[in-house]
């Protein structure tokens, strides 16, 4: 018999086909740069996206995306995500702007998530990015006890320190039942301009053992590039120069990988669900 204080079941989103949560132990590896470019890299190679911005306390993707104006609310009471980039964006950066930061406890946490969830018009979508605070805390407990998660996507910089955290964050994942679909290595070498030497400020190839480790598939590693930071300042992500900019390759390639691995994920979850 179910026990009177279960929490609810997840439910899943009508029309949209994958959700997926960019994940980090730490912050400042640059997770929502990777959610971000893949959220565009995705959308270039035809999929319709959506991207939430789940940092509640430091929302970024308003500036990255280059994009301010305040959600409309529709019918049936239903916020309309803004349209940025091709993308259906959604974050609490759009609704209360500027440096106040917001202060707020765990239950205030999961309702605003679950708003950005249930409560936003996002129609039909083949991905729905979620790009979530560092750490492994509330968020990510609210995320998987509303919606159902195809898998998520672990972002580290090849530092130990760095790659400690991304430990914690693939035990989170496993301890919530969700599925990590790979790992990215961000910042992994820096090439000289004037003498094309290349140069491991944050170490290299960490994640990529991390991977072999935990026998999970390495997505690729994202060079230290100035261009992918000013593209973030500038909210003009270098992935809006498609597939053949050189400065946004590495991020079509792990796109693409991701879709291997979501549709493969998605697949599998449909298979047991018909099972039982």
């Amino acid at each position: 018999m179910a026990h009177s204080n279960a929490m609810p079941a997840p439910v899943a989103l009508p029309g949209v086909s994958k959700i997926i949560a960019v994940g980090s132990g730490k912050g400042g590896v640059g997770k929502t740069t990777v959610a971000v470019n893949l959220a565009i890299a995705l959308s270039r190679l035809g999929q319709r996206v959506g991207l939430i911005d789940a940092d509640i306390y430091g929302p970024n993707v308003p500036t990255m995306m280059g994009s301010a104006q305040q959600p409309r609310v529709g019918a049936d009471n239903q916020i309309e995500p803004n349209d940025t980039h091709g993308i259906k964006t959604i974050s609490i950066g759009y609704i209360s702007p500027g440096d106040k930061p917001l202060v707020m406890r765990g239950p205030m946490l999961h309702q605003i998530i679950r708003q950005f969830l249930q409560q936003v018009n996002w129609g039909e979508l083949d991905y729905l990015i979620v790009d979530l605070p560092p750490g492994t805390g509330d968020v990510v407990i609210s995320l998987v006890q509303t919606v159902p998660l195809t898998g998520a996507v672990v972002v580290s910089t090849p530092s130990d320190v760095s790659l400690q955290d991304a430990r914690k964050a693939h035990e989170m994942f496993a301890q919530v039942n969700v599925e990590v679909l790979g790992i990215v290595e961000n910042m992994s070498h820096f090439t000289c301009p004037h003498c094309h030497h290349e140069i491991d400020i944050f170490s290299r190839g960490g994640a990529e053992r991390t991977a072999k480790q935990f026998n999970i598939p390495f997505l690729g590693s994202i060079e230290l590039i100035p261009a992918i930071r000013e593209g973030g300042d500038r909210g003009l992500p270098v992935t809006l120069a498609g597939p053949k900019s050189p400065q946004a390759t590495e991020f079509f390639n792990v796109a693409e990988k991701l879709m291997e691995r979501a549709e493969a994920a998605a697949a599998a979850a449909s298979d047991v669900i018909e099972i039982s």
